[in-house]
């Protein structure tokens, strides 16, 4: 027992290893991927894949990955999740990928779905990943996370649901004396600003391309047509959100793609992996002061 307790210790004291830094640097070559079970609704048992480098010692920091799909479709074990979760892992973290109901699925996402449907499959989807995650914390000598340093991230309807676990689900309900570390979001949006207020404000990282016409970059209506105009919903995206933090003096990293569409919901995992541990390490883990970050990349 003292013998792994020194371990522990010196991993803290000294995350150099040869010149490379724990959580900035890749310094794990292994990845040691298992799946789990987490609860069951309605007959339908969701469940997760968890990523954990071998050789990571002691409580580390935690990535919850939210897969995209317009909560109609999408899983959490495809090929880009996998190796964005075991790039991160080489970094030391831990990653889980939860699935969660599929509430709209069979749907029509422009036309037949109403903006109370839509709120409906957000805060079902909120649900089942606080629920894993609480899972994940009661699990503490399976998965022994951090639990100081949660971070929520998200594509498309899975950025959608990070954002609402964030700053318009009570998560407290589940999870008590417990708050995210941090969130990223990836062309999602809120559908309400109100909650959003300064002492529940996170480090946040939004991506975005500004002619998304699935999920508005800034305020605008979702899925507008014929048959829906009287009952659009509004939202609120990255743009919109960012300008919130900045109010706040919270740390934050708006990124936003000129011309982009929503298919740089999934992108920013391979093409912005850089902006994500710089985030990570450096306005999450690591603050040495708050940073107000804005960039606009062309979409070439």
């Amino acid at each position: 027992m003292i013998r792994l307790t020194l371990t522990v210790i010196l991993v803290f004291l000294f995350p150099v290893v040869y010149g490379q830094k724990l959580y900035k640097d890749s310094i794990y070559s292994r990845v040691k991927v298992t799946s789990h079970k987490y609860y069951t609704v309605n007959s339908e048992t969701m469940d997760f894949e968890f990523y954990r480098a071998t050789g990571a010692k002691g409580k580390i920091p935690l990535i919850i990955y939210v897969h995209g799909g317009g909560f109609s479709a999408g899983t959490q074990n495809s090929k880009g999740i996998q190796y964005f979760a075991k790039r991160l892992a080489c970094r030391g973290y831990a990653v889980a990928s939860l699935s969660y109901r599929l509430t709209l699925k069979g749907k029509n996402a422009e036309c037949e779905i109403t903006a109370a449907q839509k709120k409906e499959a957000i805060e079902n989807a909120s649900f089942d990943i606080v629920s894993g995650v609480k899972h994940i914390l009661k699990y503490d000598s399976t998965f022994s996370i951090d639990r100081k340093r949660i971070i929520l991230v998200g594509s498309s309807a899975g950025g959608e649901t990070v954002l609402n676990i964030v700053y318009n689900y009570d998560y407290s309900k589940s999870l008590a004396d417990f708050k995210f570390a941090g969130v990223i979001s990836m062309s999602g949006a809120l559908t309400s600003l109100d909650n959003l207020t300064k002492s529940n404000a996170i480090p946040t990282q939004l991506f975005h391309g500004t002619n998304d016409a699935v999920v508005p970059f800034n305020t605008a209506p979702q899925y507008v047509c014929d048959q829906r105009k009287d009952d659009s919903l509004m939202m609120y995206g990255s743009e919109t959100i960012a300008k919130k933090l900045k109010e706040f003096g919270t740390p934050y990293y708006l990124f936003l793609i000129g011309g982009g569409t929503h298919s740089w919901a999934g992108m920013p995992t391979v093409n912005c992996f850089g902006e994500i541990a710089d985030f990570l390490y450096n306005d999450v883990l690591f603050p040495t002061y708050v940073r107000k970050t804005e960039r606009i990349v062309q979409e070439k």
